[in-house]
Formats: C-alpha cells, structure tokens, sequence
C-alpha cells in the first residue's frame, strides 16, 4: 500500500528540527512512500524561537544545536529563501528534498548559517547540484512557496490547527496523524507505530 507522508515544518524553527530525524526514520523504512515536505514560511525576519526552546529541545532530543546557532539563538530568523528554495525543489527536484532539508538545518542548527542571502546556500546548491532562479532568494515569498501555504492552509483547517511542526500520514482509505512529540528522543521508535496504523 502507498501511502504519503506530509511533514508541515519551518526550516528554522528548532522543533521542526528536532522532528526531521522522525521523517528519516520513515524515509529509511518506507522507501516507497512519498514524503512531501512543506515550509510553512513562519519565520519571516521579525521573530526567533529563542533559548528557551531551543533548551527544551535538547531535553526531549538528540539533535545537536552548534556555538554559533546559540550564540545568536534569540536574534531574529528569516526562513523564507529557504521556503522558496524548497518549493522550487518540489517542483523540479522533489526527490532531493528530504536530502537537502536536513542538510540545510544542519547548516542553519550546527553551523550556524542564518541561510539568509543567496551566498549562505552556495554550498548547498553545489552539493546537491542545484541551480534555481534567481527569483528563490529575493526577501519576499514566491508564487510556489505560496501555492505550498495555501495548500498548508487546507490541511491546517482539516485537523484544526495551525502549530507546526506536523506529521500527517495518508494512506488510501485513512489519514493518521503522527504525533512526532513522541519519538524525539527516539526516532526509530515512530516505525513500528506506523507499521501498527497500516496494518
């Protein structure tokens, strides 16, 4: 049976962070199912997720968070480059999209890359032979990061709200919501309670 994955999360949001390793964890055991990944574009310039939850997140997970991402931890965040680069890949290279969103946080979250002018995602773009529009890295978002939050919108009003991160699994006769909050600080752990809702 098929099935679709749909991971609602903001590539600079510490909590979406903590909950890609679940959707790897998937990834590896379902090789066929179809994960769609969609930013949320929450951050836009005028807030950060601060310390605090940033502390909160290293209770509950294995993630690691680098010097520089902390040091600058309560310093305003703008995801939305990153958005558009993701909706541009799921367009053109939907299969790298799983690949390059965990390298991406890992530059954001490790090294410290605020991922905010064309030039903090050159290394990316080289790894992963990218090579979108300059249109993916002006300050405002995109008419595909905008289509992927209207679609977000429809899914958000489907379960009745709007936090993210969000982990929805769609199979032909029913859709689970997985609560990722669960396999933080064991990832592997949300495969078998998914073998357990398909079957």
């Amino acid at each position: 049976m098929i099935s679709d994955l749909y991971f609602i999360y903001d590539s600079h949001c510490p909590w979406s962070y903590a909950a890609t390793p679940v959707v790897n964890a998937l990834s590896e055991a379902y090789p066929e199912m179809n994960i769609h990944t969609m930013h949320c574009a929450h951050f836009n310039g005028s807030d950060s997720a601060g310390k605090d939850q940033v502390d909160a997140v290293l209770k509950l997970s294995a993630v690691k968070f680098g010097k520089e991402h902390i040091r600058y931890v309560n310093s305003p965040k703008n995801a939305i480059k990153t958005a558009n680069l993701m909706a541009w890949m799921q367009n053109k290279q939907p299969d790298k999209m799983l690949p390059v969103l965990n390298a991406l946080q890992k530059s954001h979250f490790v090294d410290g890359n605020p991922l905010d002018c064309k030039h903090d995602f050159t290394n990316i773009l080289e790894q992963f032979k990218l090579s979108p529009s300059n249109k993916v890295f002006r300050d405002e978002l995109s008419s595909d990061a905008e289509y992927i939050l209207a679609d977000i919108g429809e899914m958000q009003e489907m379960i009745g709200t709007t936090a993210f991160p969000v982990l929805l699994l769609s199979t032909e006769d029913k859709g689970v919501f997985i609560d990722h909050s669960l396999y933080l600080g064991q990832p592997q752990a949300v495969v078998e309670a998914v073998k357990q809702e398909l079957s």
